[in-house]
């Protein structure tokens, strides 16, 4: 059995997700459990302290296909952000909430369309707030 990756999540960050988690009515995000293990099982630090190569909230990231050549660059977002725009990933999503957390260098399982799964390798986070000095997103 594959272990899980560490994961590193900011303390606003974990404030902020179980926020939202104890406000969604009861079987409205069916991986609600999934992401609250996650949130249990991180280390849990600082904003000022956030590693600059960990995905946090509204951190954009670039990732590459395992099996191709191909990239592609995704914002990961509260639900209230999301906009319709194909570069949003909403932390409920499965693969969003899988995505919080992780360095670069991690490799996951992405979901095809129509069935499947690609290896992504996160490349480089391109953007993230707590590098930026932006705590109060």
């Amino acid at each position: 059995m594959n272990s899980k990756p560490k994961i590193t999540i900011s303390s606003l960050d974990a404030e902020r997700l179980e926020t939202l988690l104890d406000s969604l009515p009861q079987g409205a995000f069916p991986g609600k459990s999934d992401l609250m293990a996650e949130l249990d099982r991180a280390d849990i630090v600082a904003p000022k302290e956030m590693p600059p190569t960990v995905i946090t909230m509204n951190s954009r990231v670039r990732f590459s296909v395992e099996s191709s050549a191909d990239d592609f660059t995704l914002t990961l977002v509260y639900p209230k952000d999301m906009d319709g725009s194909s570069d949003r990933i909403s932390i409920l999503a499965p693969v969003g909430s899988a995505l919080l957390g992780l360095s670069v260098g991690a490799t996951i399982e992405w979901p095809k369309p129509g069935g499947g799964v690609l290896n992504v390798r996160v490349e480089e986070v391109v953007y993230q707030p707590e590098r930026a000095g932006e705590f109060h997103r």
